[in-house]
């Protein structure tokens, strides 16, 4: 199959799919597990997180990225146990959970106690889950000193769970104080409502959006729900809609649709891919877009990142749209992803100085307005640059090549200034010398998503004309396009746990595909027994 029938198909599978595609997460389903066991398919979610387990104990990704999903699914299947919700002993479900949530008590005294609160990474409500969770399962501990379960004796004396070195319960206590007190929580909680316990049950002022949502999260609007009744209908036809999707397991956010689109979107026409977008999929990405700005999904606050991604994939469509909305975010400055943001993210000032760029040099709105913002987001991203090249830390992926790319596409495509082409050159170098063996890049092994962004520097910088490069493209496009999916499909984006939003990533790889075929040398289908075909199944 050709590159450009590939991405006809992914766009046809994005348009038939309205609430986007995402991963399942093991912390979403473990809260699931804990607070919905009427929901349908609740076994199939208890049987998703023991073939989720680690075989040597623990849940989800390396070093601190495994800590929320290992305290979720250890939960879940410790509440279900404690409710009786598996037939008995000799049931298989019963005996596998109570191993798996003896190993990930024994996994979480190691890691609480050794990871520094400082070094875990910077995931969304980290702060509130952590707390939250290891409250959780030292009630059911505590429990289990008068009401013991079979196999899990030892843990009726053993030591408490402690919190990460530097972590307080302190910022949670505020935010369930608040719920209590009936004063409304900042809108980007809402994702994380889960962690008030039970001050979150039909809590005051906090009401289901869109399709009977609360914060885009499965967990949360479990948590507002409880026990269904006749008042809570369309949370109730969300979470079964959700887990009905997914056979069982559910992602840490949905719907994404704003998200997926635009995020496609721009990814393909950057790359110059020929494209005709759906109507109905701009339709709804203009229709997204207010005078604020528009959210990745309803009943998350609207932020920078999503809005000036749907401004530059409108505008690359041929249906811009005036990106005054992304004011409110100036800080004077970057820009915010949302307002009072802790901290900054590169990507989303990378992002915003695409779309205001794009403006800026197709006369799309006030160049005296524009011109000193692409100044000054050109200074900002260059002297956050790390010494070897790379941007290495960002809130919404685990890849430093993630960021880096984000950084150079937009600095390169309409930085401004003599900063430019030392930064860019620095990225380059930094992406050649973290090429793998094998042609491919990664931070925890080679994957094609991170392979994709990597050759994005490459080809973006304009520097096939070096030897060194050049030979770094080709045995980079043509590990990508033999891989025929057999990465695995690692998570590497931040929610409350790690994600792989599989239409994005794969748009991604289609899109460099495309973009490096030129570049690339010989084709690996005249090369070897590989089948063109495996463009579509890069992801």
């Amino acid at each position: 199959m050709s590159i450009l029938a590939a991405v006809g198909d992914l766009l046809g599978e994005m348009t038939a799919t309205p609430t986007g595609q995402s991963s399942v997460s093991v912390y979403e389903t473990g809260r699931l597990v804990s607070l919905s066991p009427w929901l349908t398919l609740h076994a199939a979610r208890i049987r998703y997180l023991l073939d989720a387990e680690h075989p040597t104990g623990g849940w989800g990704g390396p070093g601190g990225y495994g800590l929320a999903p290992t305290l979720s699914a250890t939960e879940g299947l410790l509440a279900a146990l404690r409710r009786g919700d598996l037939a008995g002993t000799s049931d298989p479900l019963h005996r596998g959970a109570v191993a798996a949530v003896d190993r990930g008590l024994a996994v979480l005294g190691e890691r609480l106690a050794a990871v520094p609160a400082s070094a875990l990474p910077d995931m969304p409500a980290i702060d509130l889950i952590v707390p939250a969770l290891v409250e959780a399962l030292t009630v059911h501990l505590d429990a289990m000193r008068d009401d013991p379960v079979n196999g899990l004796e030892r843990w009726r004396t053993a030591p408490r769970l402690p919190l990460p070195p530097g972590m307080t319960p302190t910022r949670l206590a505020r935010v369930r104080a608040a719920l209590t007190s009936g004063h409304p929580l900042p809108e980007k909680l809402m994702h994380a409502l889960e962690v008030a316990g039970p001050a979150a049950r039909r809590a005051a002022g906090v009401v289901p959006v869109g399709p009977g949502t609360v914060g885009a999260s499965p967990a949360a609007t479990a948590a507002w729900l409880g026990v269904p009744d006749a008042t809570t209908s369309a949370a109730r036809a969300y979470l079964e809609g959700v887990v009905r999707q997914h056979g069982g397991p559910v992602p840490c956010t949905s719907p994404i649709s704003v998200f997926e689109r635009s995020w496609v979107l721009s990814a393909l026409s950057r790359a110059g891919v020929p494209l005709s977008a759906p109507p109905p999929v701009l339709a709804s990405l203009r229709d997204a877009l207010g005078p604020a700005g528009t959210a990745t999904a309803p009943g998350l606050p609207v932020d920078a990142d999503t809005t000036s991604v749907t401004l530059y994939a409108l505008a690359r469509a041929g249906q811009p749209v005036d990106p005054s909305s992304l004011r409110s975010f100036d800080t004077g400055e970057h820009f915010c992803t949302w307002p009072k943001e802790d901290g900054a993210s590169i990507t989303t000032n990378a992002h915003v100085l695409d779309a205001v760029g794009w403006h800026l040099r197709h006369g799309g709105a006030r160049a005296d307005h524009l011109a000193p913002v692409v100044r000054r987001l050109t200074t900002w991203l260059a002297e956050r640059q790390a010494p070897e090249g790379s941007w290495s830390s960002d809130r919404w992926h685990a890849s430093p090549y993630y960021a880096t790319s984000c950084a150079v596409l937009a600095l390169y495509g309409y930085g401004v200034g003599a900063s430019v082409g030392p930064v860019v050159r620095r990225a380059v170098r930094w992406v050649l010398a973290g090429q793998h063996p094998d042609g491919s890049w990664g931070r925890w092994g080679g994957t094609a998503e991170e392979t994709s962004y990597a050759l994005q520097v490459l080809l973006a910088a304009g520097q096939t004309s070096s030897d060194q490069c050049a030979q770094a493209i080709a045995r980079g496009w043509r590990w990508l396009v033999t891989m025929d999916g057999s990465d695995g499909g690692p998570a590497l984006w931040h929610d409350k746990d790690l994600y792989r939003p599989s239409l994005i990533v794969r748009a991604a790889a289609l899109a460099v595909t495309w973009w490096g075929r030129a570049s690339a040398g010989p084709d690996p289908v005249e090369a070897g027994p590989s089948s063109r075909s495996a463009m579509i199944r890069i992801a």
